[in-house]
């Protein structure tokens, strides 16, 4: 028996992750718009695109300012 799940349709009819959705009050078609998004933004990026977080310098002196952190 194979238990793998190999398409977006096949993940969003398991009815564990319906369950799941559902008490997250989440909808099919949201989680595919999100994943459109997703692989059209990856798609779109050059190879050495920046990061999404900025460096760990930058976050700390943000926090430093904001009297988040010492």
């Amino acid at each position: 028996m194979d238990d793998r799940i190999n398409t977006l349709d096949e993940l969003l009819s398991d009815p564990m992750v319906q369950l799941v959705m559902e008490r997250d009050r989440v909808r099919p078609e949201q989680v595919r718009i999100l994943l459109e998004r997703v692989r059209d933004r990856v798609a779109g990026e050059p190879p050495a695109a920046e990061p999404l977080v900025p460096p760990a310098h930058m976050v700390a002196r943000t926090c430093q300012k904001l009297w988040l952190c010492r």
